[in-house]
């Protein structure tokens, strides 16, 4: 595989972090190369505030450094990412400024750069508090593949900034071209949202859920979770960790159960756990939680927790990879204290049952059905 990512500017050896050589997965594709191309063959000025949106590896303002780019992402781990990327590139610290999607845009912005993320929640969501940092002559390009380009996509960009349109494919990656109208009435920004739990599913029975956009399943309960919450541990545990915690239902439920509990609520996205914290406050929670993004059980100590709570997701944007659910298992190993058990919910068809077996030495079913399963593995 091809790893030099060309760019006008010159040669580039991105990497995702972290680096997995069994993976051999790029830091980029070919949408992030044809804007880079628009952006030179169109002579587009950068010499004002330029920030890139949703740059999943850091690729994108690596090879714009030189004109101080502004990062902003949903991601830890692209944040990390772009930190290690910056560095190998030989860019002085501070050329790049990075921030997350839950900080405050800057007030203005000359050129406004879009990787189009997976989810049409979060691009409404970052567009609508963005809008009012455009003006009339900031130049407006979003980015992505074929597949990730929808009409419900362009339809975003023309009712929160103005008119759009979008180039031919090359290498099934397309641009959109947005020319920002300061007169547009734009809608309220309906994010987060907040939903009622159903009843008959525990001690969250008809409590508060709070999702900021882009996190899984944020209007309603997802069934994977609703089938966990049934089957959860009984109560005891002191130093519980739901990771990658989304919107923070699962450790919400295990304090409910006993106030006695201290849970971490970890995850690498930031808007999951900015949910995560709103739906435990908005259900008014005894008893002591942390909220923490990072790359899964990073900084937690060796031995020092009793319970590791677990849905891992199998997805990598468009990649399908186990790669993400190995580190989250290999770290609950690591962290639990002997007699400690990680407690993980997945597709029964993903066999997560031979993973737990191979680390563990163990792995017990739970409960299951035609869809899910709960696996127990306990730390020897």
């Amino acid at each position: 595989m091809n790893d030099r990512m060309t760019t006008p500017w010159g040669e580039l050896a991105p990497t995702r972090f972290p680096e997995d050589p069994r993976e051999r997965l790029r830091a980029w594709d070919a949408s992030d190369e044809y804007l880079l191309r628009h952006l030179a063959d169109g002579d587009v000025s950068l010499s004002g505030t330029v920030v890139v949106v949703g740059d999943r590896w850091g690729a994108l303002v690596t090879a714009l450094a030189a004109h101080r780019p502004v990062q902003i992402t949903d991601s830890h781990l692209a944040q990390q990412a772009t930190r290690v990327n910056l560095e190998r590139h030989g860019v002085e610290p501070g050329s790049v400024r990075l921030l997350t999607t839950q900080d405050p845009p800057p007030g203005r912005i000359d050129v406004l750069l879009v990787r189009v993320p997976k989810s049409l929640a979060l691009l409404e969501d970052q567009l609508l508090r963005l809008a009012p940092s455009v003006h009339e002559g900031t130049v407006v390009v979003g980015t992505g593949m074929v597949k990730e380009i929808h009409t419900s996509t362009l339809a975003l960009f023309e009712r929160i900034l103005g008119p759009t349109r979008t180039s031919l494919a090359e290498k099934k990656a397309r641009l959109i071209f947005c020319t920002p109208d300061p007169a547009l009435e734009r809608p309220a920004n309906p994010w987060p949202l907040s939903y009622r739990l159903p009843d008959g599913i525990g001690p969250v029975s008809g409590r508060t859920v709070v999702n900021h956009a882009g996190v899984f399943c944020a209007d309603r309960l997802d069934i994977g979770t609703r089938f966990f919450l049934g089957h959860l541990p009984q109560p005891g545990a002191r130093r519980v960790v739901d990771l990658g915690c989304g919107n923070g239902i699962v450790g919400t439920a295990v304090a409910l159960a006993d106030p006695r509990a201290e849970v971490l609520f970890t995850d690498e996205s930031f808007q999951a756990v900015a949910s995560a914290e709103a739906t435990y406050r908005a259900n008014g929670v005894p008893g002591h939680a942390e909220f923490r993004v990072g790359d899964g059980l990073a900084g937690v100590p060796d031995g020092s927790v009793d319970l590791v709570l677990n849905n891992p997701p199998f997805h990598s944007h468009q990649a399908t990879t186990d790669a993400t659910a190995w580190r989250m298992f290999t770290g609950a190993r690591r962290v639990l204290r002997p007699g400690g058990e990680l407690w993980v919910v997945g597709n029964r068809h993903l066999g997560y049952h031979v993973k737990l077996r191979r680390l563990f030495g163990n792995s017990h079913l739970v409960a299951g059905d035609r869809k899910f399963v709960v696996l127990r593995a306990v730390r020897k």
